[in-house]
């Protein structure tokens, strides 16, 4: 499917950057990337074209410490000309779009409601929206960082001149709730589950980044290849995505696991390499078993109960010779007989130049305690 990116205030900026590195070379799925942030020093650090960086908010007397309520307003009246800049530098039509944005903050989260409502007026189109949520360490005085010192907890976040935000967990709460009938679906990525001890959120940036941008790529570029390239049997098309993520603000968490395997093999043990090897069905069914069962009950973007989710995706990639067709179907009678009901899409993905099998996993309509935890945490004295 082709789908085009908008990253929105900082952390948003940033996710998109990565999801731009994270797209295969043979398989492409992006249409465009964009960033809008009100700092223009912000925009200055993404690697996307200027023609593709837009700043906005000059003028309106908008400051660092504005509250949230002052952002939501900012982004109603900015709204059309975020439009504007993507009406005229769009390079393609999409079959789908993805905001990006972190819901700690005011930018992004201020911004983030008036534009989607204005993409899903303006194009029939699903608009999806990739949410980081804040770690309890950003705004709980109390909350552990990891540290073992005598000052853990506060040390960790003042280390690298990163100060706490109080109000990270009552903007996530908000921007959520604004959200809430206006997302086609919400792709959630929990930093407090990925934050290392000791940790701060900028020390995680890049690599948090990196792993939810190649989920991303796993999911959307889906079963496409090059013309001449292998052809998937079973092809997961932006209809299948819309299918799965549906229309309804679905809350949604995304799994990987992946496995590197031999892709050559020697001839007479001369060093001669040949350009394919032959793959015993047994090593392609354990490799597929393996990555499908990561995927599905290893680390998800967020935390939750894989049995909650009303629908479920799987796609299954890697070089062709090890995408066996009945392990592909096992591992996705496994997901369905997890999540339950007929709810339940697979495909394959071929990578003839990759070295890893690997499986996407997509949990959507799931139920989160840690989203209610924020919810909780706002409304607390």
């Amino acid at each position: 499917m082709q789908l085009e990116v908008i990253g929105v205030g900082g952390a948003g900026c940033r996710i998109a950057d990565a999801i731009r590195a994270a797209e295969p070379a043979a398989n492409s799925f992006l249409t465009d990337v964009f960033v809008f942030d009100t700092d223009a020093a912000t925009l200055q650090r993404t690697v996307v074209p200027e023609s593709h960086r837009h700043q906005y908010g000059q003028g309106t007397g908008i400051d660092a410490d504005d509250d949230l309520e002052r952002r939501f307003e900012i982004g109603e009246t900015h709204a059309d000309e975020l439009l504007e800049t993507l009406d005229r530098e769009s390079g393609g039509e999409a079959d789908a779009r993805l905001v990006a944005v972190g819901l700690g903050g005011a930018t992004g989260g201020g911004t983030a409601p008036a534009l989607v409502a204005a993409l899903q007026r303006r194009y029939d189109a699903p608009v999806y929206v990739l949410a980081t949520l804040p770690a309890d360490r950003e705004f709980d005085p109390d909350a552990d960082a990891g540290d073992t010192g005598p000052h853990a907890g506060t040390t960790s976040r003042t280390a690298s001149g990163e100060p706490p935000r109080p109000d990270a967990a009552a903007n996530a709460a908000a921007t959520l709730e604004r959200l809430e009938g206006l997302a086609s679906a919400l792709i959630a990525f929990d930093n407090e589950t990925w934050l290392r001890p000791g940790e701060t959120v900028s020390d995680a940036h890049d690599r948090c980044n990196r792993e939810l941008a190649g989920r991303v790529a796993a999911v959307f570029a889906g079963g496409g290849a090059e013309s001449d390239g292998p052809v998937a049997q079973n092809v997961i098309d932006a209809s299948d995505v819309e299918r799965i993520l549906g229309n309804e603000s679905a809350i949604v968490a995304l799994g990987y696991g992946d496995q590197d395997v031999e892709t050559s093999s020697s001839r007479f043990g001369l060093g001669l390499v040949s350009a394919e090897r032959d793959v015993e069905t047994s090593e392609a069914v354990s490799a597929v078993e393996t990555v499908v069962r990561k995927g599905t009950h290893g680390k998800l973007t967020l935390e939750c109960d894989p049995e909650t989710a009303a629908r479920g995706l799987l796609v299954v990639g890697g070089p062709p010779a090890w995408l066996n067709r009945q392990a592909i179907a096992e591992g996705r009678r496994a997901l369905q007989s997890t999540v339950g009901g007929n709810g339940v899409l697979g495909g394959d993905a071929p990578r003839p130049d990759g070295e890893t099998v690997f499986a996407a996993v997509v949990l959507a309509g799931i139920e989160s305690d840690r989203i209610e935890e924020l919810r909780a945490a706002d409304r607390a004295p």
